[in-house]
């Protein structure tokens, strides 16, 4: 089975390649880091570079257990090491290695080690691996499929159904890449992404928060997963799981809610206030890594399409680079606030706008923003899609995730 090429975060590779700074790719589990690896690998043998060249050790494989003494990995590299030679290490899941770090800045040092980490948690890269390597590596935020390339990792069945029949099965069954590979759309789905939520839930977070009620975790997880799009905060959590007779304090909450976000399940969009510039510390908004994870946890719900294509967008967003927060304005908000290199967009998100009412309603936030920056209206219409409203854009969603962004002035 042909894997699927990921080739942004390939050239993204490719750019650091042979530079003297460490390479760390952080990730949900399963999102298909050592994948990339795998294909940069491949690449690396295919440029002229000999296989004794290439170091590469996961630390999720049995057969490299003892390699979790930082020690006894240090001694195991240094003996394999060519000299003369650039040596291209890779250490995938390193966070299972207690101390990794000492090993990873001492490879720094040495001029012929080009060093690449992956990890599947947020703190990993925090604290002392952080203070010692300050300056020292760069890190690429690796999400599950796009759904661009989704499309393209479809076999030659699922490739001959239409964009929308497609985003439907990335809606259903969600964007890991296992899941694409072998275009397994069907209950073996589910499976495995029960299989993958599992192990976030209790290796990411349960071991190393030392949680005892693995239930009240899950409950906080489902109540988020389902809660996507609207504001919350930790009193409410609390509150909404007490009222359904699933006690749980804040304090606990909190704690959480951190261990979702560092394991790469959630992620915390932040309000902005538009005018004044600035963030707010509270009410954030929370999004899921994946729509087909928040399917399996919540399959008795009605679908949210509105709250689900923000969803979607927010995460196609973080894709492109983008810091991305929640917009303030006049009493009014802005799904998104998105900033690249001091560059801003503004984008609204909603299934459709064909009804008056509801593009009145789309557009108001916009008239209260007195800025030039870009402005996108985002729906699953195919009438009125490639629009101008006054200088906002209204697409097609599912040609703005293709990549597709021509607009026809009105």
């Amino acid at each position: 089975m042909q894997l699927i090429k990921r080739d942004e975060y390939l050239c993204w590779l490719t750019r650091w390649r042979d530079k003297q700074i460490i390479k760390v790719v952080s990730g949900v589990r399963r999102c298909g880091k050592s994948t990339l690896f795998t294909l940069f690998k491949k690449e690396l043998l295919a440029a002229g570079v000999e296989q004794k060249q290439i170091i590469s050790i996961n630390f999720e494989a049995i057969e490299y257990e003892e390699l979790k003494d930082y020690r006894i990995l240090y001694k195991y590299i240094l003996e394999r090491l060519q000299p003369e030679k650039m040596n291209y290490i890779f250490l995938d899941e390193v966070q299972h290695c207690a101390e990794y770090q000492k090993v990873v800045d001492s490879l720094f040092i040495k001029e012929n080690c080009d060093v690449y980490l992956t990890g599947s948690n947020a703190y990993f890269m925090s604290g002392e691996l952080a203070t010692i390597l300050s300056g020292r590596y760069v890190e690429l935020k690796m999400l599950p499929l796009s759904f661009k390339e989704f499309v393209g990792g479809l076999n030659e069945e699922y490739a001959k159904l239409s964009k929308e029949e497609q985003f439907n099965l990335y809606l259903e069954f969600g964007s890991f890449p296992f899941i694409t590979r072998y275009n397994s759309f069907n209950e073996d789905a589910h499976n495995y992404l029960q299989d993958v939520y599992n192990t976030i839930i209790l290796n990411d977070i349960v071991k190393r928060l030392s949680i005892a009620d693995v239930t009240a975790l899950d409950n906080v997880a489902k109540f988020l997963v389902y809660s996507i799009g609207n504001k919350i905060s930790v009193n409410k959590i609390a509150n909404t799981l007490k009222s359904a007779g699933k006690g749980i304090d804040a304090k606990t909450v909190d704690k959480y809610l951190m261990g979702l976000t560092d394991a790469l399940m959630l992620y915390h969009a932040p309000r902005y206030n538009i005018k004044g510039r600035e963030l707010l510390t509270t009410l954030g908004k929370y999004y899921v890594v994946d729509i087909g994870m928040r399917n399996l946890l919540v399959r008795n719900q009605a679908s949210d399409i509105g709250h689900v294509l923000e969803n979607i967008v927010y995460l196609e967003l973080k894709r492109r680079g983008y810091e991305v927060y929640v917009g303030d304005i006049d009493n009014g908000e802005v799904d998104f606030v998105a900033i690249k290199a001091g560059e801003v967009e503004y984008y609204q998100v909603s299934a459709t706008t064909l009804e008056e009412s509801t593009l009145k309603r789309e557009l108001a936030p916009f008239k209260a923003i007195n800025d030039n920056y870009p402005k996108y209206l985002l729906t699953l219409d195919s009438v009125f899609a490639n629009y101008d409203y006054a200088g906002v854009r209204k697409l097609n969603t599912l040609e703005w995730l293709l990549e597709k962004k021509e607009v026809v002035k009105s």
